[in-house]
């Protein structure tokens, strides 16, 4: 991937309202007069300004649009994320435990309530006794 098409994807998703737009479109597609009546009134902006922002996301490719009617319909564009998911994957090791951790955890979890179950069995058998 180019280095120049990751810094603008990273400008695009710089701004709130896009990303806040995007969250929505994650959902499922919505026309453009949902997505202006939940971004409106959650950052008090005008319609004008909220399809500028659609506008942004359809250029870059963050969102499609197809017509449906009289009506614009928006969902994700997949791969500009895609594109930015596989430059993270560079990353993704400082966040993503390894899973053979993981399952050691879980084991030595799993014995330690054994143990405490069996203690616990074997205190209760003795005080009936």
């Amino acid at each position: 991937m180019i280095k120049s098409v990751l810094v603008h994807a990273f400008d695009v998703l710089g701004d709130p309202v896009r990303r806040r737009i995007l969250e929505l479109l994650a959902h499922g597609e919505r026309s453009s007069g949902a997505v202006c009546a939940v971004i409106q009134e959650e950052f008090g902006i005008s319609q004008p300004a909220v399809s500028q922002h659609l506008r942004v996301l359809r250029d870059s490719g963050f969102a499609i649009v197809r017509p449906e009617g009289t009506r614009r319909l928006y969902a994700v564009g997949e791969q500009p994320l895609r594109e930015i998911d596989a430059w993270l994957d560079q990353f993704r090791r400082f966040w993503t435990p390894p899973l053979e951790a993981l399952a050691t955890e879980l084991a030595r979890g799993r014995r330690q309530r054994r143990r405490l179950d069996l203690a616990q069995s074997d205190v209760e058998r003795s005080e009936e006794s």
